[in-house]
């Protein structure tokens, strides 16, 4: 698991019931989808169109804060493309909404892993 998705996880284990925790919830399975992506070798394009379909499925059910839902939408149309910098772009569009929704803790795990990505898209390790 990446650092971002431990520290997602930890505020999830923080957060009472409710559209916060269920956002935190979101952003982890995003992140988990977005940084699936960035892994060497990377996740196949069968496997990430299916990842990215269950993703879908599941943020279908959740109770979002309306921004965070809205954001959350535009990143699964960026995740379609299973390239680096999709996934740099879906993960940094989260990041003003991740801070109304979740917190300002899960806008900075967020804002690393976008910054992250941009760098393993740019070709920088």
């Amino acid at each position: 698991m990446t650092p971002t998705e431990n520290r997602l996880l930890e505020l999830l284990a923080q957060a009472v019931r409710g559209p916060r925790r269920e956002g935190l919830f979101a952003l982890w399975l995003v992140c988990r989808v977005a940084e699936g992506v960035l892994l060497e070798p990377p996740v196949g394009d069968r496997a990430h169109r299916r990842r990215v379909a269950a993703l879908e499925q599941r943020l279908s059910s959740l109770t979002l804060p309306t921004p965070l839902r809205r954001a959350l939408a535009g990143a699964l149309v960026e995740l379609r493309e299973p390239r680096a910098a999709s996934a740099a772009a879906a993960l940094a569009q989260l990041v003003a909404p991740a801070r109304e929704g979740a917190g300002t803790e899960a806008a900075q795990a967020v804002a690393e892993a976008a910054a992250r990505a941009k760098m393993i898209a740019a070709g920088r390790p």
